[in-house]
């Protein structure tokens, strides 16, 4: 089957009712048969019908062989860092999510795992920043907020021969656009609450992993420390998946557009969208993602940070708001919102500069949308 119908069919109707939409259970303890005889579920922590069928159908989707689902994307990211052992190294890139900038930077470092940041996009300097305790390879791709590139196959080549994990944070592309695990990643990871929930209503994370073993490491993980999905959340993304589909490639011709229009904007120094033929890694965006370039436009305006004020709060349909991959229109200055996170030298050496502003595209009208923008732009030009 191909994808939209499978994300539509990959739960069959209950075998006692017949229902179509799985139950939510929201039973925190199961009944066993015996004392120390244990049936499939025993305790929610552990495992929840209503989250393994989430499990199973993003599994099934991302082309792995299980699913964990958890309370946030940042508990899925740190449950794979506690893979890690004191001594352990990380090599990541500059153009990752402000939160997993801070939990590498500013939690797991207490654990003596060290980190190194470098442009992924760049292959040569990712193999350099390796060492003989490199453990996980983490990437985004597009990366946050500057829409970077980078060769997933590539990467889990380099990962591979040091013997390390390759994981890729596919959040912005969602399965929809790139399958990591089917080009050789380990684990992905998605933050539920973006494209998957699809709503603004629902916060969540969830792993989906390559072999066995390693999923096994990391229920283990899970399980130990708890930071699970609860069922009425496991119900809205598994309820999302439905949908997922039409809304991504939907919200990504929406920003192809957006970004077509406002690339060469005499108010607009710069766009960053993988679409665009003279972005740096389109060639690489155009063979490993299908189907679209993804819903997320960043601009630099040209001008100073009033202007960049201004206008991010001048928009009438784009709601100035961090998160993104909702069906609403989304807009941020990634510099003081998502990314503020990042020490402000580093955030500037890296381009993540205060004229920078991230779009979240969302299934409004796309003349609407550019309608909005233009408005935007004259009343911050005027001063108001």
């Amino acid at each position: 089957m191909k994808f939209r119908t499978k994300a539509i069919h990959l739960t069959p109707p209950g075998r006692s009712t017949g229902a179509l939409v799985p139950a939510i259970y929201l039973s925190t303890t199961f009944a066993q048969p015996a004392p120390g005889q244990w049936g499939e579920f025993d305790y929610s922590r552990s495992g929840n019908p209503t989250r393994k069928c989430f499990e199973d159908a993003i599994a099934e989707l991302e082309s792995g062989v299980g699913g964990l689902a958890f309370s946030s994307g940042m508990a899925a990211i740190h449950c794979v860092t506690m893979l890690l052992e004191c001594g352990d190294h990380i090599v990541t890139g500059y153009d990752v999510y402000g939160g997993t900038y801070r939990l590498f930077h500013k939690i797991i470092n207490r654990s003596g795992i060290k980190v190194t940041m470098v442009p992924t996009n760049d292959l040569d300097a990712v193999e350099a920043a390796f060492t003989p305790r490199t453990r996980l390879l983490w990437i985004e791709t597009p990366g946050n907020p500057l829409l970077s590139i980078t060769d997933i196959a590539a990467c889990a080549e380099i990962a591979h021969r040091h013997n390390a994990i390759l994981g890729v944070d596919n959040t912005f592309a969602t399965p929809v656009l790139t399958r990591p695990l089917e080009l050789g990643a380990d684990i992905v990871m998605h933050s539920a609450t973006k494209y998957i929930g699809g709503h603004t209503d629902v916060l969540g994370g969830v792993l989906v992993v390559r072999d066995s073993e390693l999923f096994k490491r990391l229920y283990f993980i899970q399980n130990a420390t708890g930071a699970v999905m609860a069922p009425l959340e496991a119900y809205l993304c598994h309820r999302g998946l439905k949908t997922l589909d039409l809304r991504v490639r939907e919200q990504s011709r929406t920003a192809h557009q957006i970004a077509d229009f406002f690339h060469n904007h005499p108010r607009i120094r710069k766009v960053y969208y993988p679409g665009l033929a003279d972005h740096p890694g389109h060639e690489i965006a155009a063979r490993q993602m299908s189907g679209g370039f993804g819903a997320i436009v960043s601009l630099e305006l040209d001008g100073d940070a009033g202007l960049v004020q201004r206008f991010a709060k001048s928009t009438q349909i784009f709601q100035l708001a961090v998160s993104l991959g909702a069906v609403e229109s989304l807009i941020e200055q990634p510099a003081t919102m998502s990314h503020a996170s990042y020490d402000a030298a580093f955030r500037a050496k890296h381009g993540i500069r205060d004229e920078l502003i991230r779009l979240s595209i969302g299934l409004e009208d796309p003349e609407d949308l550019i309608a909005d923008l233009e408005q935007a732009l004259d009343r911050a030009t005027k001063g108001g």
